[in-house]
């Protein structure tokens, strides 16, 4: 399976140790060039390279569909993505912030700019949410062979869409973008799970695919609650069965 490497281990359960031949994730450096400028550079899972480069910039706000690219190359290696895009004037963003994702995640983006909040209708049942969150789990593929890497899904009320893993939850969204933009599959007024924290930056990328509910296995932080509030996106966080914490508009998941 691409991204698993064998390994193996011993195992200490309170018996005899067992020499166990299992495996785990694999993590590699990868960069994304665009127009020949070096973007930045991942610590990922070193597949689907060209999601992981396509929901990047859309999710940066340097691209605004698979119109704006005229070509994508990933190197023989999987170590780089060359980007070309229809705008040859295109100018790398001056400022990087060092983001709290895996592997320490970047972003362009400045979160004290103002963005207008998501208009939506979307509604969603705590037992709709729980049965999406168990599938997530159940179509981690990856995860099931090796554990150690996380997963993101796009779902309607009634079915996943898209699922991807990475070793970065930052980098599950991005491919999951990347996924959705060479698919043709919209975005906007869906759910979308995680199986990471969802800290800010986690929180932007789901305002820029427009789903007003965001759902994790784990938990948010300070200041994604407060985006999400003035966004109008519902946080569901902790997510396991029929648990769950809803932290901010709560009346999608509960009614008026």
């Amino acid at each position: 399976m691409t991204g698993i490497k064998p390994a193996q281990y011993i195992s200490l359960n309170g018996r005899t140790p067992q020499t166990i031949d299992g495996a785990v994730v694999e993590e590699a450096l990868a960069c994304i060039s665009v127009n020949g400028q070096e973007l930045a550079t991942f610590m990922c899972s070193p597949h689907s390279l060209d999601q992981l480069a396509l929901g990047f910039l859309y999710n940066e706000g340097l691209i605004q569909g698979m119109d704006d690219v005229h070509h994508l190359r990933v190197s023989k290696g999987r170590t780089c993505v060359d980007v070309w895009l229809r705008d040859a004037g295109f100018e790398r963003p001056k400022r990087t912030i060092v983001t709290a994702g895996c592997g320490g995640g970047v972003t362009f983006d400045d979160l004290s700019q103002k963005h207008e909040p998501l208009h939506s209708d979307l509604t969603a049942t705590p037992a709709k949410l729980s049965e999406l969150m168990r599938q997530l789990h159940l179509g981690a593929e990856m995860y099931q062979e090796a554990r150690g890497i996380h997963t993101a899904v796009l779902a309607t009320n009634e079915q996943v869409l898209l699922q991807v893993e990475d070793i970065g939850r930052h980098n599950c969204l991005d491919k999951l973008m990347g996924a959705a933009l060479q698919q043709n599959v919209a975005t906007k007024d869906k759910i979308l799970l995680s199986s990471g924290r969802i800290s800010s930056e986690m929180l932007n990328k789901a305002r820029r695919f427009g789903t007003p509910i965001i759902c994790s296995r784990t938990s948010p932080t300070s200041l994604s609650v407060a985006l999400a509030e003035t966004w109008n996106i519902t946080i569901v966080a902790y997510l396991r069965q029929d648990r769950m914490r809803i932290y901010t508009h709560p009346e999608r998941i509960l009614g008026d």
